[in-house]
């Protein structure tokens, strides 16, 4: 379809502010980091999956972890997540890079090809299956895929000023109408009520509790997920009373940090 190289990066690192170590959690025998490694390589599109994380020292095991996955991991900055992607698409030597985080485990191979996919068709600069408000979510929370050009990356890395589009990665892209070509992959119906990532230990147990229930675990897809909580509407009540951060959130730790990390 396309001979640009289309690279997954994994966004990931232990020092999580709700839950620490998230990353790293067993959910059935693997580390949640494993799940989201093993679902993004059955994604078709993807030329290479990576994970990139933090120079922290607390992000070492990370390192080691990655290193028995067989999998690449890209070290750079704490709390500039934005430079940290860059520097990883440029060592990468990415056409179109495509943006997942590591509390995901859930995330669908066939939607990283979905979006990928509309974003070559629609010849966009960035491309995602959910924005942030005004816009209207459709994918449950836990199935983000970004997909975004090199170029509009690099521009974006050079101009983005506000800390949180340097820790959110990709608002600049969007949060400024005709800066850049944007395209929003809806769903057909509005699912975005439904939460399937981890944040906190509640988040961990109900992504336990769908594993434990999946008729496949190693293939499985979104649509899988859906109907087991369809089926048992009392799963979505282990972490129904949690809220999503914002992409206006920062880390109250980079105020702190910011010199010793640079």
């Amino acid at each position: 379809m396309t001979n640009q190289r289309i690279v997954a990066i994994i966004q990931a690192r232990m020092g999580s502010s709700r839950l620490p170590g998230k990353v790293l959690r067993d959910i059935h025998g693997k580390p949640m980091l494993a799940w989201v490694v093993e679902r993004a390589r059955k994604a078709a599109t993807l030329s290479e999956v990576v994970v990139a994380t933090t120079i922290d020292q607390s992000d070492d095991m990370l390192e080691q972890v990655c290193a028995n996955l067989g999998i690449s991991c890209l070290r750079g900055s704490v709390f500039d997540v934005l430079d940290r992607y860059y520097q990883a698409a440029r060592q990468c030597e990415a056409d179109i890079i495509v943006r997942l985080t590591a509390d995901c485990p859930l995330i669908d191979p066939g939607l990283i090809d979905l979006v990928v996919t509309r974003f070559l068709e629609e010849k966009v600069d960035f491309a995602a299956n959910r924005l942030p408000p005004p816009y209207k979510r459709t994918y449950p929370i836990g199935l983000d895929v970004e997909v975004v050009s090199f170029a509009a990356l690099k521009r974006a890395w050079k101009e983005a000023k506000e800390s949180h589009e340097r820790e959110h990665v990709l608002p600049y892209l969007y949060d400024t109408p005709g800066r850049f070509k944007i395209l929003v992959v809806d769903y057909e119906k509005n699912l975005g009520n439904y939460r399937w990532t981890v944040d906190t230990q509640s988040d961990l147990m109900f992504i336990q509790e769908i594993v434990a229930r999946l008729p496949e675990q190693e293939k499985f897809s979104w649509l899988d997920v859906l109907r087991i909580v369809e089926e048992n509407p009392k799963l979505s009540e282990i972490n129904a009373g949690i809220s999503h951060k914002s992409f206006l959130d920062v880390d109250e730790r980079a105020n702190d940090e910011g010199e010793k990390h640079g």
